[in-house]
């Protein structure tokens, strides 16, 4: 699952690309959203992964891994910043159910990192390949763990994506493969009351990838409380999309990237950020 080596930028953008797409096939299939033929099956040590595949007798997991290559183009440009991943109930496409985030960032600097208590720092120092493996082994076995313990969904579900970019190195015209610009009007509201969960997060000397998830409070289960990010969002605008300021590492807040904040975050007038959405819809639901 993982390369051998992680000395450079290639091998780096691989195993973020192998990261990315293990946990949104963990979501995916954890989530009950494809039948059993969409998955193929590895094994990370003890843990069995089941990974999207081209499935041509489902059209939306076919969907949804042309999306996955649309974000491998992106990250391999170093152009996406978040990648976000909407479940919403059908068929109120403003009342999202559930949220899952990837942020990445790119760095020339060698981070530093303390599994133990998953912070992460670049400076001018070693991370070894086991370190980073262990990290990434770390990431998957928490997420795997989250969805065994999350609630039932509701019946019919519409799932889409969207892509956020850094501005300053993305062209203007630039749509990665499945995607457009984002046309999506008005704000997005989250359905009861949203609890956001840190997953957790891997770095290399190139790439820092961190995931999270928002979901309905009476979901929660038996979810690890390390896991419960305070102060969450009352609702989810696509004014956040338009944020520029990023989030302090270590802090309690969402900021305005993650698309996740309470409405007293938004003030003053915000630079728009470049979106995109799927070129279709996945309107397939759960019956």
């Amino acid at each position: 699952l993982f390369p051998n080596k992680i000395t450079t930028e290639q091998q780096s953008v691989v195993l973020v690309k192998r990261l990315l797409a293990i946990s949104v096939s963990c979501i995916t299939y954890m989530r009950g959203l494809f039948p059993e033929s969409s998955y193929g099956t590895r094994y990370l040590d003890d843990l069995c992964l089941k990974i999207l595949r081209e499935d041509k007798s489902c059209l939306g997991s076919l969907q949804i891994v042309k999306w996955i290559q649309g974000c491998f183009d992106a990250l391999e440009k170093q152009y996406v910043s978040f990648f976000h991943i909407f479940l919403m109930e059908f068929p109120i496409p403003s009342q999202m159910t559930e949220l899952y985030q990837f942020k990445f960032k790119y760095k020339k600097e060698v981070p530093q990192m303390d599994i133990i208590s998953n912070q992460m720092n670049f400076v001018n120092g070693a991370c070894s390949e086991e370190d980073i493996k262990q990290a990434s082994r770390l990431l998957i076995r928490k997420l795997y763990l989250l969805m065994q313990n999350l609630g039932p969904l509701p019946n019919d579900i519409t799932l889409t994506m969207k892509l956020l970019y850094y501005n300053d190195v993305t062209p203007n015209d630039y749509q990665p493969p499945g995607f457009k610009e984002d046309g999506s009007p008005g704000d997005l509201f989250f359905d009861g009351e949203p609890v956001n969960l840190r997953v957790g997060s891997v770095s290399t000397g190139f790439h820092l990838m961190k995931v999270r998830v928002t979901t309905e409070k009476k979901r929660m289960g038996t979810v690890e409380s390390n896991l419960i990010q305070k102060n969450g969002p009352t609702e989810i605008s696509h004014q956040g999309l338009d944020c520029d300021e990023e989030e302090e590492e270590g802090s309690t807040k969402i900021s305005c990237l993650n698309l996740a904040f309470s409405q007293e975050e938004v003030t003053g007038p915000k630079k728009k950020r470049k979106v995109s959405e799927p070129e279709k819809l996945l309107l397939e639901g759960r019956k």
